[in-house]
């Protein structure tokens, strides 16, 4: 009998701990997915903004969002092919995701406008949001739209006078995409300030890598003194073919983004785009919190920054002058 009991006893055990050993592994099983979801739609390689994607996601862990936690982001990209983007707003709106955001310039602000008129959009362009269409004013935007706006373009000017500031300079290369939307005024603001500046240029456009490389071979030919890379998310995903054509040329050249001075290219002057995308991050937590794109004021970025690579400009064999130096916001050694 006492052997039957210690049996029945040891059982009893063994099935308790069955049970507790449930108990404790159940929540891990069953725990709570996000329920918040946000559509991420791009134009271009992840690579090309991974950065800014890290920038986005601390904006969004301000408002209380954590990806994988409390949100989670459906990432589509277009991979520079825009004809995919309508397919990818589609596929985005049947998950039902709560917002879309988009990265990598206007083509997807477009494509997302026009695939839906009641899911919040959140963008970051670098043209004018009301020229463009995709807010009724800066200030009340009025639709399902808002974002930031760090308006590289007005900079134009001031890269090319930094460059002649930087060395003297007479002839300059002006790299555009023609299809930008923004490319016409990049060049018409490049024209007259040129000619404020006493300069002539050589302006040019790439829409592919391979006009790429064209457009640096006829910059060599021309015999330019420097190059102007306007502010553009194909070029922006190129960044380290083109650092290293301006390099071979041994061309002085200047960028719209740190990005480029961070990988090696001699100067950038603009706006910050981590600072953009933490921006949008933000905007973004606050419609999953219940605020409405309609309120929401567009971001205009009013800091910018003038970066210096030392290392590039020794291996041109450049002095960076004083004056341009003390200015400089970062030095890249």
């Amino acid at each position: 009998m006492s052997q039957l009991v210690g049996e029945i006893t040891m059982r009893r055990r063994q099935l308790i701990g069955a049970f507790g050993l449930g108990a404790v592994a159940w929540p891990l099983r069953s725990a709570a997915q996000p329920t918040a979801v946000i559509g991420l739609l791009s134009s271009v390689p992840f690579e090309a903004r991974r950065d800014q994607l890290a920038a986005f996601r601390d904006g969004l862990k301000e408002l209380g969002f954590v990806e994988g936690q409390t949100v989670r982001i459906e990432y589509r990209w277009a991979e520079n092919q825009s004809g995919r983007l309508p397919k990818l707003v589609s596929e985005l709106v049947k998950i039902g995701v709560r917002i879309i955001t988009t990265i990598g310039g206007d083509a997807p602000i477009l494509a997302a406008k026009a695939g839906t008129a009641t899911i919040p959009i959140v963008f970051v362009t670098g043209g004018d949001a009301v020229t463009s269409g995709f807010v009724a004013s800066l200030s009340r935007p009025g639709g399902n739209l808002t974002g930031v706006s760090f308006l590289p373009n007005l900079l134009v000017s001031k890269r090319l006078q930094v460059l002649s500031e930087l060395t003297p300079v007479r002839l300059v290369g002006v790299l555009v995409n023609s299809t930008n939307p923004t490319a016409h005024t990049q060049e018409r603001d490049a024209q007259e300030a040129a000619r404020a500046l006493g300069l002539k240029l050589v302006v040019l456009e790439a829409t592919i890598e391979r006009e790429i490389d064209q457009a640096f071979e006829t910059f060599t030919r021309e015999n330019v003194d420097a190059v102007s890379v306007e502010a553009d998310p194909f070029f922006l995903a190129r960044q380290g073919q083109i650092v290293a054509l301006a390099a071979q040329a041994r061309l002085p050249s200047i960028y719209a983004f740190r990005e480029f001075a961070e990988a090696g290219g001699l100067l950038s002057y603009g706006a910050s785009l981590a600072a953009a995308y933490r921006e949008a991050g933000v905007y973004s937590g606050r419609i999953l919190r219940g605020e409405k794109p309609a309120d929401l004021p567009v971001v205009q970025s009013t800091r910018f920054a003038l970066v210096v690579n030392v290392a590039t400009a020794k291996a041109l064999g450049l002095t960076i002058p004083p004056a341009l130096l003390a200015r400089a916001d970062e030095v890249i050694e």
